[in-house]
């Protein structure tokens, strides 16, 4: 089974794909944390998305990305670099990164090697990000995007970020979040979206616990429906 989870930014995609492949003993793909570490290697490149985009595309291929720790942990090479891919500051640039559009085929390719892998190894696989169900894996058994408000999704961010000691104005978040939610629905490839067949799921007033209950259930559903 490959379940797939797409959602704008802030609205719990990580944290839920995390414990729902956990619960199904799936592996985990963060496909989120692959265009970060990405974006992280052009900073440290000194690569702009705005004038290097024939360089980052080139630097896309050849990344040499895989997670550990049940998918917990991302590495370049033999780099853990689970932690700076975290910064306030890199959801932006990791935004901007990917709406070049060259970068994604690398992405994707990367990521239908990690779900096959885990469906193999694991019997399933989860991942999420902002095209899994609709470019990555447009056959997934299991489709969910979750939304939320910029409001709900900005506060969520600084709760995340509350021990990593930088100063973060909520109404500018808010404002950054609706901005990367127009870019990232509006680019021409890869638009964020929901596939026609997916489960839209709100979360505002759910909690984490609440909304991967909700999608075991539905993957336990699909299973038993698959046996008949």
């Amino acid at each position: 089974m490959i379940i797939a989870i797409d959602g704008p930014a802030g609205a719990g995609k990580s944290t839920v794909a995390r414990e729902v492949a956990s619960r199904l003993g799936f592996s985990y793909v963060d496909s989120g944390a692959m265009y970060r570490a990405l974006a992280l290697a052009c900073g440290e490149a000194g690569l702009k998305a705005d004038c290097d985009g024939e360089k980052i595309i080139a630097l896309a291929f050849e990344l040499p990305l895989h997670f550990e720790a049940n998918g917990t942990r991302i590495f370049i090479g033999e780099r853990d670099v689970s932690t700076p891919i975290r910064a306030a500051h890199m959801g932006e640039a990791t935004s901007q990164i990917a709406a070049i559009g060259k970068v994604r085929p690398a992405m994707v390719a990367q990521q239908q090697r990690l779900g096959r892998e885990g469906e193999t190894n694991c019997g399933g696989a989860v991942l999420e990000g902002r095209d899994i169900q609709t470019v990555v894996f447009p056959d997934a058994d299991l489709k969910i995007f979750l939304t939320a408000t910029p409001n709900t999704r900005a506060a969520r961010r600084i709760g995340d970020w509350a021990n990593q000691q930088e100063e973060i104005d909520l109404v500018q978040l808010e404002r950054e979040i609706a901005s990367r939610d127009e870019r990232d629905s509006s680019r021409k490839d890869s638009p964020l979206k929901a596939a026609s067949d997916a489960v839209i799921l709100p979360t505002d007033d759910l909690t984490v616990e609440e909304v991967i209950e909700k999608i075991v259930a539905l993957a336990r559903e699909k299973t038993r429906e698959g046996k008949h």
